[in-house]
C-alpha cells in the first residue's frame, strides 16, 4: 500500500487558486493579506490535513512558537499541573509546549537542551537540577530562559516560585502553636534551593530548637523512599509526636505508611502536608496541609516568557515569590 503524500502549500495554492507566496503569508498570520484570505486558507488547510513544516518556516526567517518546558519528574502533580497551566497559556499566546523531563540527572538535563537548542525554540522554561553542566549553562545564555520553582543563580535571575521558607515556617509554627515540640521534618536532599529554603522555614519556627536526629533528607520524587524514611522516625524508642513534609511525593509516601501501619493520626502522630492533592482531603480524618498556588505561579511564569519572546530585549533580574496557605482539617491535634 503507498503511503499518503504530503500535503503543501502547493496543493492549497491550486485549489484557491492563489499563488503559493499568498498561501505561505496566510499561514504565517502575515498582516499585509487580508481576513478574508487567511480565512479561506486556513479552512482550505484544515481540509487537506495541512501540517506546516516548522523546519522550513524557520529558515524563511519565521520566528519559532515552540517553547521548551524541563522538568524532573512528570509523576510529581507539582510538575504536571506547571504543565496543565503552562500549555493553556502559552496556547492562549499562540506558542506549543514541548515537554522534556530530566529526572533531575544534569546529563539527561544537557541532552534535552542541546535538542532544544537544535529545533531553534523561542524560549525555555526549566526547573533546573542542582547542579547543571557548564555547557546547560551556556545554551541558556543563547535562549530566552526562565526558572520555575527552583532557582540557580549561574542560569540567570528570572525565576518565577513559591514562597518555599514561608510555607514551612506556617506548617511548623501551626504544630509548634499546638504544643509540639518534638516535630519531624522529611525534606528533599540539600542542594536544591527549594529543600534547602523549606529546611530553613523549619528551623525559623522552632526557634534553634531543632532536635537534628529529627530532620532526615529523601529524595523528593521518591515516594518508596519517603515510607522508608518515615518508619525509621516511628520506629524510634522516643519517635516524634509530629511531623511536617516538604514535598508532594514525600507527603504521599508519608500517607501511604502511615495508613500500612495503621497509626491513629492525629492522636499518636499530628502531620501537616505539602500541597493539596485531590485525595488529600479525604485521606484518614483529613490532612492538614500547605496548599500551593502552582497554577497561578506557572501561568504568571509563561506571560512574562511571552513577552520577553516578543520584546526581543534582555531584561534585567526579575523574581516572583508566591505564598501558600495552611489548610486545617484533622491530622493535627494539640499535645
Amino acid at each position: 500500500m503507498s503511503e499518503k503524500r504530503t500535503v503543501t502549500t502547493r496543493d492549497i495554492a491550486e485549489q484557491l487558486n492563489l499563488s503559493v507566496s499568498t498561501v505561505g503569508r496566510a499561514l504565517s498570520q502575515d498582516p499585509r493579506i487580508s481576513q478574508e484570505t487567511r480565512a479561506r486558507v486556513e479552512q482550505k488547510a484544515g481540509e487537506l490535513g495541512y501540517v506546516g513544516n516548522l523546519a522550513a518556516r524557520l529558515m524563511r526567517g519565521a520566528p519559532s512558537t515552540v517553547v521548551g518546558l524541563m522538568v524532573p519528574d512528570v509523576r510529581n502533580s507539582f510538575y504536571s499541573t506547571a504543565a496543565h497551566a503552562l500549555t493553556q497559556s502559552m496556547g492562549e499566546g499562540g506558542y506549543q509546549v514541548m515537554l522534556s523531563q530530566t529526572d533531575d540527572d544534569r546529563d539527561a538535563e544537557l541532552a534535552q537542551l542541546r535538542g532544544l537548542a537544535a529545533a531553534q525554540v523561542a524560549g525555555v522554561i526549566l526547573v533546573p537540577s542542582p547542579n547543571p553542566r557548564p555547557e546547560a549553562v551556556r545554551l541558556l545564555r543563547d535562549l530566552p530562559n526562565v526558572q520555575l520553582l527552583r532557582h540557580l543563580d549561574s542560569i540567570g535571575h528570572h525565576w518565577f516560585g513559591v514562597d518555599d521558607r514561608g510555607v514551612l515556617r506556617e506548617a511548623t509554627q501551626h504544630l509548634v502553636d499546638l504544643g509540639h515540640r518534638r516535630i519531624a521534618f522529611i525534606g528533599g536532599q540539600l542542594g536544591f534551593s527549594t529543600s534547602n529554603d523549606r529546611l530553613s522555614g523549619y528551623r525559623d519556627a522552632l526557634r534553634g530548637e531543632v532536635d537534628e536526629s529529627l530532620v532526615v533528607h529523601a529524595p523528593p520524587s521518591s515516594v518508596e523512599e519517603a515510607r522508608r524514611t518515615v518508619g525509621k522516625l516511628l520506629d524510634r524508642k522516643d519517635p516524634p509526636t509530629a511531623l511536617v513534609t516538604a514535598s508532594v511525593r514525600t507527603t504521599e509516601g508519608v500517607l501511604q505508611e502511615l495508613t500500612s501501619r495503621g497509626v491513629d493520626v492525629p492522636t499518636e502522630l499530628s502531620v501537616v502536608g505539602f500541597g493539596d492533592e485531590s485525595g488529600f482531603s479525604w485521606w484518614g480524618p483529613g490532612l492538614t496541609t500547605m496548599a500551593l498556588p502552582v497554577h497561578e505561579v506557572a501561568t504568571q511564569c509563561s506571560v512574562w516568557l511571552q513577552r520577553r519572546i516578543r520584546s526581543g530585549g534582555i531584561e534585567g533580574p526579575y523574581g516572583s515569590s508566591s505564598h501558600g496557605y495552611l489548610v486545617e482539617r484533622g491530622s493535627t491535634a494539640a499535645q
